[in-house]
Order: C-alpha cells, then structure tokens, then sequence
C-alpha cells in the first residue's frame, strides 16, 4: 500500500529546554512548517535544570512513545552534557542543536563554553532589559494616536486606517526588538483629501504606512462590527486606496500586512526602516 500524508500517523514533537524554551519552539517550529501537511502534537518540556527533571521529560516522552506507537521527535537546546545525554537516551529522534554546535565553536574559537544555563533569553544585561521594557512602556502610551506628547521620542510612528494591524505590530517591535514605536490612525477626513495628520507633520520622517486587501480589512472589520457601514466592501476599498494614495504622495514607506504574521511585518519593518535592535543602541528614559 502507498503511504500518503492522509494515512500518516500523528506524530508529537517536544521542545525541552533548561530555560523558558522559546529558542527550541522557534528553531523546532521553523523546521516542522516546512511539513506543514503532517499533523504534530507539540509540546514544551521547560527548566529541565537537574537530572531528576531530565529522567522525567525522558520519561514522559517514552511513554508518549508507546502510546503513539512512534517515536517523538526531540528538539532540544539543553546546555549541560549529563542532561543532554539523559534525555537523548528517550525513544526519540533526538535533536540537538546546542550540543550539535558547542564543540565546533569551541574549536574555532579556541576557547571552551561556559555551559551556563539560561544565558539566551536569562536576564544578563539589565540596561538592555530595563531600555526595551522602556520601550514597551513607550508603545503603550502612544497607541492609536492616543497622544502626541513625546513623539520626538519615537524610533517609528506606524499610519494607517482602523485594523490595519497597528497596534499588535507596534507592540511586538518594542518587545522584541526595543522599539520606541507609535502608531496613529488615518481618519475619513485625513483620507478625503488625502492628507496627513496636522499633529504628525512635524515627525515626517518617522512615519511607515500599514495597509492591506479591502477584502482582508472587510473581514477583520466584520467580524468586529457587522454589517455596518465600516465593515462594508466599500467603505474598505475606500480607505486602503486613499490611504495609500497618501503614502505615495507623500513618500512614505508602505508594508502590506494582508496574509502575514506579525513576526514577518515587524521584521520587514526593521529592516525597510533600517531600525537597529535595542542592544545595539541605548535610549535616554521617556517621560510618559
């Protein structure tokens, strides 16, 4: 019989890692969407930090084993050997990308790992922890056009029509990568003209356009508000043509949010704004 990814069984993946577990999910997760058919439990095994936690996530994966009747896949980033090597005695496809990696360093580098735990995502540099909760703070304070005070102070000032994705992107660039973004809304009397805001002439340069399909925008809309005129066809069409309309006139940079993770637009955004990440700069303290 020929096997088809329809009669494939399900399989489960582990993330297991000494800390919080996001460095395994992001590489384990990078990996398993390029086998987006397959289904996959997943699962994330945090502060495996002694040899008593690693027998019990290699227990818990032996016995997800049995019960599957196929071995679990193991994405690991544990640091210290003796765990690692507990853990990699499961009934799995164990994948190591720390372990895999470490002694190639070492002998490029000439100089051996620390093997400390807790170091990619720990609290190791509180001025660059203390700048990108500044940041945060920043962000929350300047959502939605809510004020204007400060704006001097922003690395980024997101514009674009109501649900557009403002505010999560906005939100997403400050925590992840220290930005002191802000976002304004385009109103229907900015877009009849189309114009500006008066209150963000002055910071021309720090604006990025935000926009999307009229069909997209229709259904974030409806879902918010049915079967009102906000939410029609062609109120939508409206706004994005207008508003992008602005963008061209005006210059501005313009990402297309449609179809996208917030994860994609915000790297995008950095990138097309030429914006650096928090650690590689220091922000004087907002006054909000």
């Amino acid at each position: 019989m020929t096997t088809t990814v329809e009669n494939l069984p399900k399989r489960t993946a582990f993330f297991v890692s000494d800390g919080t577990a996001i460095t395994a999910e992001t590489l384990g997760h990078s990996l398993l969407t390029q086998f987006e058919r397959l289904p996959f439990a997943q699962h994330s095994l945090r502060f495996i930090d002694s040899v008593e936690r690693a027998e019990e996530a290699r227990q818990q994966i032996d016995e997800t084993a049995q019960f599957d009747g196929t071995r679990p896949i193991v994405f690991s980033t544990l640091v210290k050997p003796e765990l690692r090597r507990i853990v990699a005695r499961s009934a799995s496809l164990f994948l190591d990308f720390f372990g895999t990696n470490i002694q190639v360093l070492e002998e490029e580098l000439a100089c051996p790992a620390s093997s400390t735990t807790g170091r990619s995502h720990g609290l190791t540099d509180v001025n660059q922890y203390s700048s990108r909760i500044e940041a945060v703070d920043f962000t929350l304070h300047h959502d939605d056009g809510t004020t204007t005070r400060n704006l001097d102070e922003a690395d980024i000032i997101l514009v674009g029509v109501s649900r557009t994705g403002k505010t999560p992107t906005c939100l997403y660039l400050s925590l992840h990568y220290g930005v002191r973004a802000a976002n304004f809304p385009l109103t229907e009397d900015d877009l009849e003209t189309p114009r500006i805001p008066v209150s963000l002439k002055t910071y021309r340069q720090k604006l990025f356009g935000v926009t999307t399909l009229p069909t997209r925008l229709q259904q974030i809309r409806q879902a918010r508000l049915p079967d009102s005129r906000y939410a029609s066809f062609a109120q939508c069409d409206f706004e994005i043509r207008q508003a992008e309309l602005l963008f061209r006139r005006m210059g501005i940079t313009c990402q297309s949010t449609a179809m996208k993770s917030i994860e994609e637009i915000a790297a995008s955004i950095v990138d097309q704004s030429g914006l650096e990440r928090i650690e590689r700069r220091q922000h004087p303290r907002a006054h909000v």
